[in-house]
């Protein structure tokens, strides 16, 4: 018996190892998204450049687009923000922002010194929509089509690979489509 015990440290190590081994292999920009398929769901914020307007989930319809969390705590954010201003001038479809858990301030300093490239800025400073879009950090992305239903969840920075291989051949099945119901 006393052979048995000195056995159990070894199997509990084994099957800790087994489990860490398997996360090795995990994606982390592949995660699942209960939205997917969804509308995106109802808000009303404050546009990030003026407190006296309000932005909801109605004013992101009609066109297919990218809604992208972002904010200035965020060096990953920072590293996109340039890719983001290269999409703006290709004006492939609008970009929204949502400036997740940042103060205003920062977020206003910080697109005046880089560059805007959001059609449209929401300002989320308790992270409500955030947690709602089931956001897990910044940046995450969203496409949406042209009805507003999250096609597709992407976490981490966007960048030319990503672009080029996951996003826009969506993107541009999802404006055909829009094309096709007179939307676009």
């Amino acid at each position: 018996m006393k052979k048995i015990v000195l056995f159990i440290p070894l199997i509990l190590f084994a099957v800790l190892g087994f489990f860490l081994y398997q996360g090795l292999f995990l994606n982390p920009q592949q995660l699942d998204s209960a939205l997917e398929g969804k509308a995106i769901p109802a808000f009303q914020l404050e546009k990030l450049e003026d407190t006296k307007q309000s932005i909801t989930n109605k004013d992101l319809v009609g066109k297919v687009s990218l809604l992208n969390v972002w904010g200035t705590w965020c060096p990953s954010c920072k590293f996109e923000h340039p890719y983001l201003m290269k999409l703006k001038k290709q004006n492939i479809l609008p970009i929204y922002g949502i400036n997740y858990r940042d103060e205003r301030d920062d977020a206003l300093e910080e697109l005046k010194t880089m560059g805007d490239p959001y059609s449209i800025n929401i300002f989320d400073h308790t992270g409500s929509l955030g947690v709602d879009l089931g956001v897990y950090g910044a940046p995450e992305s969203f496409v949406v089509d042209h009805k507003g239903v999250i096609r597709l969840r992407f976490a981490g920075p966007i960048d030319d690979y990503q672009w080029n291989n996951k996003l826009l051949p969506l993107i541009k099945k999802l404006q055909a489509e829009a094309k096709l119901d007179g939307a676009q």
